[in-house]
Parts: structure tokens; sequence; C-alpha cells
């Protein structure tokens, strides 16, 4: 088979198995004579949220970015009780999909927003993320809250990384890429991703002042293995 007609199989099989959201994984160019294998793994993602955005309520905002600058985007907001919880520089949104599954499995799946207090302080939530031992279940909040000002940004998310240069710095000669996309709106959250290789006290809450308009990092959660599907961080949602 042609080089180029084994690059268009593989991104036919790409588009497939992500409900068509990324359509190209390789460039006609990236297979040739001396490819002899090429492996590739997909996942597909498409979650409501529990509780929607009225698109109604969706209004311009400021987003400020780490340069000093900002941006107009359009900000979901709602008034209903939200999953939310302080720590020391930082709050944690937990938006849960709905479940519904006609199998009968105990999944379910979340997207928890993590806001640092500063609007610079994503580079240090994101270090303490990946090195604090057990972050996620330390800090994810448990029981829904009031909530007073309450804005997050829709947005869209597309990603591709030509690894092969830093896995043959680690010894691996085979031409990996990766692919991902995200989107998050009022209905909820479509995401996709392609690697190829060749007991509580209760009393009154002050209600939480929830307003994502600087840089947050998202992961989308299954709960009952705790496996992350996807994360990331938002810098510029306008983009």
């Amino acid at each position: 088979m042609k080089a180029a007609e084994v690059a268009t199989e593989v991104n036919e099989w790409a588009e497939k198995h992500t409900n068509g959201v990324i359509k190209e994984v390789l460039p006609p160019d990236a297979v040739d004579s001396m490819t002899r294998l090429v492996l590739g793994n997909a996942l597909y993602f498409k979650g409501a949220w529990d509780q929607k955005f009225d698109p109604l309520h969706t209004k311009d905002h400021d987003f400020h970015l780490l340069n000093g600058c900002s941006v107009r985007v359009p900000f979901m907001t709602t008034r209903n009780k939200q999953y939310v919880s302080r720590s020391d520089g930082f709050k944690i949104l937990s938006l849960p999909y709905k479940q519904g599954r006609e199998d009968g499995s105990k999944r379910g799946f979340s997207m928890h927003i993590f806001l640092p207090d500063s609007r610079h302080g994503l580079t240090a939530l994101v270090e303490r993320a990946g090195t604090e031992p057990g972050f996620l279940s330390k800090h994810l909040p448990r029981r829904k809250v009031e909530v007073g000002e309450f804005r997050l940004p829709r947005f869209k998310l597309s990603f591709g990384f030509e690894a092969s240069k830093t896995l043959k710095e680690l010894g691996l000669v085979l031409p990996f890429s990766d692919k991902s996309f995200i989107e998050v709106n009022e209905e909820g959250t479509e995401a996709a991703a392609v690697s190829v290789a060749e007991i509580v006290l209760m009393c009154y809450v002050e209600p939480v002042k929830f307003v994502a308009d600087h840089p947050f990092m998202f992961i989308i959660q299954e709960h009952h293995t705790g496996t992350v599907l996807f994360s990331g961080q938002i810098l510029d949602p306008s983009q």
C-alpha cells in the first residue's frame, strides 16, 4: 500500500473513532517506505451537564491574560448551588455530567476547574498539583454550596503535539504524534484525543464567589476509578 494511502487510512480511522472531531492525525508525508508499523489509540467523550447553563444568561466579560491584557469572551452563569470548595490559594469547582447509563454501570464523570486566587497563580498551582500526593482526592468538593457571583467562560481547545523528537531523546525512535480537542459550552463537553505511534456538619455557609476570569486548569475525571481522561490549562478562551 502506498504511503499516502496509509496516512489516509489512519486519519479515516481517527475521524471515525472520535465522532468526526479529529480528522487528521498524520499528514500525507508522515508515512514513507521505512514505516513498518503504525500504532494508534483513540478516546472520545461527550457529556451533557447534570444542570445545563441557560444560554440566554451567557454574557461577555473580560478574561485577564498572563501578559496583563484582557479579552472579551462569553461567560456562562447560573444561580444554582454548585460543588465548590476553597483551599489555600485556589478554589475548585466540580461540574458533574449526567449519568443515564443504560447498562447500570457505576461510572460517572465530572469536570473539575482549579482556579488560582491570583491572576498569575496558574504555574504554581500546576506544579503543586503535579507534586502534592493525593492532590485530587484531597481537594475536590464533596457537597453543593450556595454561590454568589458565578461565571465560567466557554472555551474550545485543540492541541497537536509531534512527539518524535522528545521520544528520541528518551531512546525511543518510533514517530509519535498526539492530537486532542476539548469544547465546553452551556450544554456540556465534547472531547476527543488520538495518539498514534508509529459524615458533614450542616451550618450556614456564606455564598462562594467563583469567577473564572483568569487562567485556570481543568480535569475530566471518572468517579468510580478516579481515572483522569483529559486535563489542560485555559490561558485565553478567545483562541
